[in-house]
């Protein structure tokens, strides 16, 4: 197993116990406060907020963001995390990337606005670097993990850390729940959450509360971030899946709740789309090769439909007519599923879903199948 080489002790996920064995006590109050400090978590700081319910007790809650060219969403985002219905103290740290909008100046009003909100550099930019840097700069016992085009509901974080609690999981996470502004965005997010876009995962499609293997995003016990050492910082894309895994290696549990949503503002249009899922299709196969048997038929049904319309393509051209089915077959497949999930879409949004369909599968088919074997592994130190 791979050690992320900025790693803090906050960085991944922790176990089922319901008491820390070395302490005694219930991780989720480890952060070591007394009542009325820093980490109280009966104590809400912002103004006019109400008592915590039934005299109940909250943990202090810490969000990590890494933000990279978000001037879009930014101001949105954080907004959200602010105005959290949710009884304990919260903190956010925001790792800012090297971004070419305005962004850093954009984070930097927030955290004059709010003295919640603390600003952290990510030279690199990098996603795992900037989670990375943002729990070791966070402070308190629970980690809520947020994008920056992501947008929480009011209850989010009381709802995750009454699931941790009635789970004993050390991440727990809810539903991706894309949304469009614009037709384009809308005829992604309903790919996005139809199982012929991206397959039967919980946490695009929704389903029963339970097990899981990954989840989107996910609130995190500290202790168990510190156990497996936090994001790999070899993996630029699908470090979610890499570190649940990782979580799930060392007895712990990640766990799945549809009563937790988060709004996910899809890319803006077919290039930016493309990019997304062929990286994450090169990266996936990265996190197969690094665990073996970790590749289920959802993974594979992208490259292999990829090589069948390619091999069709082939045929075609030199004479085999009956090749041309596979292809033909594909686009037919797409465009009934388009009529089927496209209900209750405008036009304008339904007549790009058969594209947004293809786009996803191919790209990401396409990434996989060409991924290099040396991808994900460490740059050799020069003497």
């Amino acid at each position: 197993m791979k050690s992320s080489p900025h790693a803090h002790s906050t960085d991944e996920q922790h176990t089922v116990h319901a008491t820390d064995p070395d302490s005694g006590r219930d991780p989720l109050w480890d952060a070591g406060r007394g009542p009325g400090g820093a980490g109280d978590p009966g104590r809400d700081p912002r103004p006019g907020a109400s008592p915590a319910a039934s005299g109940r007790t909250w943990p202090a809650v810490s969000v990590v963001m890494p933000v990279l060219n978000e001037e879009r969403h930014l101001a949105d985002a954080v907004r959200r995390i602010l105005s959290q219905d949710y009884p304990g103290e919260l903190e956010l740290v925001l790792a800012i990337g090297p971004s070419r909008d305005r962004t850093e100046e954009i984070a930097q009003r927030l955290a004059t606005e709010d003295p919640r909100v603390v600003v952290v550099p990510n030279p690199t930019g990098r996603t795992p670097q900037g989670l990375n840097i943002a729990i070791k700069a966070s402070q308190y016992s629970i980690i809520v993990r947020v994008d920056g085009h992501s947008l929480l509901p009011p209850d989010y974080v009381r709802v995750a850390v009454e699931t941790m609690e009635e789970t004993g999981a050390d991440n727990v996470g809810g539903i991706m729940a894309a949304e469009g502004i614009t037709p384009f965005e809308k005829a992604v997010a309903r790919a996005m959450t139809s199982k012929i876009g991206v397959g039967n995962a919980r946490f695009h499609t929704g389903g029963e509360a339970g097990d899981v293997e990954t989840v989107y995003l996910g609130t995190f016990r500290r202790s168990a971030l510190e156990r497996v050492g936090g994001y790999d910082e070899t993996f630029v894309r699908a470090q979610d899946w890499e570190m649940n895994h990782r979580i799930r290696q060392t007895g712990g549990r990640i766990y799945f709740t549809p009563r937790m949503r988060v709004t996910y503002r899809p890319r803006p249009n077919l290039r930016a789309l493309a990019k997304q899922y062929y990286h994450t299709g090169r990266w996936r196969r990265v996190v197969g090769r690094e665990h073996q048997g970790t590749l289920s038929l959802r993974y594979l049904a992208p490259p292999m439909a990829v090589l069948a319309m390619a091999a069709g393509v082939v045929a075609g051209a030199f004479g085999f007519w009956p090749g041309w089915l596979v292809p033909g077959a594909y686009a037919a497949g797409i465009v009934a599923g388009a009529v089927v999930e496209g209900r209750g879409l405008p036009v304008s949004a339904w007549v790009r879903l058969p594209l947004v369909f293809a786009t996803m599968h191919i790209s990401w088919g396409v990434g996989f199948l060409t991924s290099p074997p040396g991808l994900g592994q460490a740059t050799p130190a020069k003497s």
